[in-house]
Formats: C-alpha cells, sequence, structure tokens
C-alpha cells in the first residue's frame, strides 16, 4: 500500500503571523506521519520519551526534547501513547514572518544564522531545553503582543545557546523542492509502516518509479548515507525505544525491530549505541530511575 507523503499547509492562527499549538491529554498531536512544510518548527516535548526522526535522522531521546526544524525538512510526530510527556509545544513560522526584510537587519543576524543550522535540524539539551520549553509553555497565558515579543527572545536565546547539536550534521539536500519531498516522503513513510519487514532496493526504487542504480545515487544525495543505512539505523531506534519502553526479552526486541539475525542484532546495536542491549537498558533504567 503506498502511504502517500503529507505537505502540510500551516495558516497562522487568526491574526497572527504565526501557528502556535498546544497539545496535552486532552488534546493530542495526530500529525504523526513523515511530513514536511516550508514554516520552521520549534516543538518542546515535556518530559516523557520517544523516537525523534528529522530528515535521515533517527534516534532516541528521553526527559522530553526541544527541537528546531527548518524550512522543508522532513520529520515525524514525535509523541505517542508510550511517550508519557505531559504535553507538547509547537510553534510554526515563515521565514519571513515579520516581513522579507525584518530578520535581514543587524540585530538579527545572530538568529538569521539559527535558522540557516536549522536546515539539518537541532537539538536542544540541559539547561536551554528547560529554560526554553518553560518559556514556550508560558506562551499560552500572554498577550498577542507579548507573545511576539517573548517568540523573538526566545529565538535569540536558542541562537546563543551552546547546547545544541545539528542532527543531520553532514547534510541533507531537497533540490527541486516540491518533487523531490514527495518522493523522499514516499520512501520515509514505506520505511515507517514497513521495517519489521525485509525491504529491498528493488521495491523502494519501484515504489518511486526509479531504476535500483538511480534510486541509490539520488537517496545518498539527499540524505547523506545508503539507504540500507538508513533503515537499520531506523529498526535500531526502534529497538532503543522498546528496550526502555517494553517489558521484552532482547530476543524478541530483535525480532520485533525488522532484524531476522540475533548475533547481527546485537553487533549493530553495539556500533550504533555503544553498547550492547541490555547494558543499553540498564543504564537507562538507572538514569531514568535516578532522574
Amino acid at each position: 500500500m503506498k502511504q502517500k507523503p503529507t505537505f502540510e499547509s500551516i495558516e497562522p492562527n487568526f491574526g497572527h503571523s504565526y501557528s502556535y499549538q498546544k497539545f496535552d491529554e486532552n488534546k493530542s498531536n495526530s500529525n504523526t506521519a513523515w511530513h514536511y512544510h516550508p514554516e520552521i518548527e520549534l516543538v518542546y516535548v515535556n518530559g516523557g520519551a520517544g523516537k525523534r526522526q528529522i530528515g535521515s535522522h533517527v534516534s532516541y531521546y528521553s526527559k522530553g526534547d526541544l527541537i528546531l526544524i527548518g524550512s522543508n525538512l522532513p520529520h515525524c510526530g514525535f509523541t505517542d501513547k508510550l511517550t508519557e510527556n505531559e504535553s507538547e509545544t509547537v510553534i510554526q513560522m515563515k521565514q519571513d514572518f515579520l516581513g522579507s526584510d525584518f530578520f535581514a537587519i543587524p540585530e538579527m543576524k545572530k538568529i538569521l544564522g539559527l535558522f540557516e543550522m536549522a536546515k539539518g535540524g537541532i537539538a536542544f539539551s540541559g539547561r536551554t531545553k528547560q529554560k526554553i520549553g518553560d518559556k514556550m509553555e508560558v506562551l499560552e497565558y500572554q498577550t498577542d503582543f507579548q507573545r511576539l515579543l517573548s517568540v523573538l527572545n526566545i529565538l535569540n536565546e536558542l541562537a546563543n545557546s551552546k547546547e545544541m547539536k545539528v542532527l543531520n550534521a553532514e547534510g541533507f539536500a531537497i533540490e527541486t523542492e516540491v518533487k523531490d519531498n514527495d518522493r523522499i516522503n514516499i520512501v520515509f513513510n514505506y520505511v515507517k509502516g514497513n521495517f519489521k519487514e525485509e525491504i529491498t532496493l528493488e521495491q523502494i526504487a519501484d515504489l518511486v518509479s526509479m531504476t535500483i542504480p538511480s534510486f541509490c545515487r539520488y537517496f545518498k544525495k539527499i540524505t547523506n548515507k545508503t539507504f540500507t543505512q538508513f533503515v537499520n539505523e531506523y529498526r535500531l531506534v526502534h529497538a532503543s525505544k522498546l528496550l526502555a519502553e517494553q517489558p521484552l526479552s532482547i530476543t524478541e526486541v530483535c525480532f520485533e525491530s525488522g532484524f531476522n539475525n540475533f548475533s547481527h542484532f546485537n553487533k549493530s546495536f553495539k556500533a550504533f549505541t555503544g553498547q550492547n542491549p541490555s547494558q543499553y537498558r540498564n543504564e537507562l533504567k538507572n538514569v531514568l530511575t535516578s532522574g
């Protein structure tokens, strides 16, 4: 079954130049498929643990998350019913949401640099994550004008933070945007839905109407990874999630993550995380119980 990629059309809140949403147990964020949009997106997940999938980067976060996603960078939802987060706050804005020249003024130089870096997706940690997360949650209670000033203040603090990591540091390039974005989203959504099964290059190339060699070149050019590497990383992050969240045996985790060879799984997991699956699970337990 072909899962169509979604181009998300975002309308700013009525009377505003950007969009602000807060999700909690009464209102959940249902946009879980791979999608993209021209808006820059800032997401704060308050507490909990889950998967982050941005561009060709896939990883597992714990104790909440603060992410800045650049324009047209494909990404997935960060929360689900197993994340156990308290809330999720999302701000979405076009780069010119304050007019085409606003960010060209000297005072905005650092924020403009932040937007440039965000093309690869940025995860913030430590005190920045907590402090900015708190500021984003307070937006709910502010007047329109206060909220706009707060958004600028948040962007300025992020631009000056040292507690950041660019997730697609090796690059992620959508060249002819809409066509390539649609194609890469078909691939990503197919992996998301079928990673537990074997996915052959023939299947995936056929899905996007390309020959195997041209698909391999295309995928490597955009993501800086081979398709096999991407699928393996996706499976390993899913395994990390299961080890953290489910009382499954390590053998069960191996097969539930799409690996059909236990020793290959063990070896790949250790190469990916620096630990074997049981060490990873034990260390995570210690982190979560001491936190």
